[in-house]
């Protein structure tokens, strides 16, 4: 896999102050996102000898991203054993996401008696630190024991090692060693439904795109999809599908389930359904309010208001 190469598109710093949908709301960056940032200075670092104050790197979208390192340091200056951490604070932009602010960093180090190719993707191994979640169930694409890095944040991390390699001469016999944390990641994630998907101890660095649209539907609709595949892998035979806090907290006052079997599936009535179907899952329990319940009675399955409203005289 060849590196990806900077310079080329068009800076992401001015389209990330740009509104989503006319309604003034700034767009931000994904943790992978950060952690390629972060990677990508770290590597710099390492080579050159030299602190990087700010990093540029390409985002899947085809545009450029620009940086500013919160940290940059030698966490061991050992001849032959040096290690550098740099650091990123996610800016989510206006979205409501509890990943916004947190520190993402970076931890690299090289070894030795590698013998692949230089722009290989093995060259580069991705490891979970502190505050990173590890994966203990399958069913979410990531094998089980590994960190909690999806596959595009995966590549952007690799990628952006492997530019920064590059640029800056990394000996041919040379492997990257990064490792992933965030300070308060645990505590992050007990704000998140990690636990009920079997990531544990941390948050996971997640992104398709590398930029947060703000209230994101897309972000929603492929959570409550993740959430029954890891169920359905789990042989669980019923789901709770809930349109939201509240009456999920009513239905597990109700039923006996596992936590997994319950799914947040929001305005996502009819996807989650489908799902379901295509998942083998036996049995799905929707619980809700009854304005929703009258969208879905009236054969509207994805209920958000911008696309149908209550009809009260369907309710009369």
């Amino acid at each position: 896999m060849s590196p990806a190469k900077n310079g080329d598109g068009p800076r992401e710093s001015d389209y990330s102050r740009q509104t989503v949908r006319g309604k003034g709301m700034r767009t931000g960056y994904t943790t992978g996102s950060c952690a390629a940032a972060a990677t990508k200075a770290a590597v710099t670092a390492l080579l050159t000898g030299t602190p990087v104050a700010n990093v540029t790197i390409h985002l899947p979208i085809g545009r450029d991203a620009d940086f500013t390192l919160n940290r940059c340091e030698w966490t061991d200056r050992t001849p032959g054993e040096e290690k550098v951490l740099c650091s990123v604070i996610k800016d989510g932009g206006d979205d409501p996401d509890v990943t916004h602010g947190a520190e993402i960093c970076a931890t690299i180090f090289f070894e030795t008696n590698y013998k692949g190719g230089p722009a290989a993707e093995e060259r580069v191994t991705i490891k979970g630190g502190v505050g990173i979640g590890t994966v203990t169930l399958p069913g979410t694409g990531i094998p089980v024991g590994e960190p909690s890095v999806t596959r595009v944040p995966r590549r952007m991390i690799i990628e952006s090692a492997l530019e920064a390699a590059e640029a800056h001469g990394l000996e041919s016999g040379k492997s990257i060693i990064v490792e992933l944390s965030v300070p308060n990641g645990e505590e992050i994630a007990l704000k998140t439904t990690n636990a009920r998907l079997g990531v544990l101890g941390g948050i996971a660095i997640l992104g398709s795109t590398g930029v947060v649209q703000p209230y994101s539907t897309a972000a929603w609709r492929a959570s409550v999809t993740l959430a029954i595949d890891v169920a359905g892998t789990n042989q669980l035979s019923h789901l709770v599908l809930s349109t939201g806090i509240q009456s999920e907290a009513f239905a597990k006052n109700h039923l006996d389930l596992p936590e997994m079997a319950y799914v947040e599936a929001g305005i996502f009535s009819g996807p989650a359904l489908k799902r379901c179907v295509l998942r083998g899952i036996e049995r799905a329990t929707h619980v809700g309010m009854v304005g929703k319940f009258s969208k879905m009675a009236m054969g509207y399955f994805v209920t958000h208001v911008a696309g149908n409203k209550v009809d009260t005289t369907f309710l009369a």
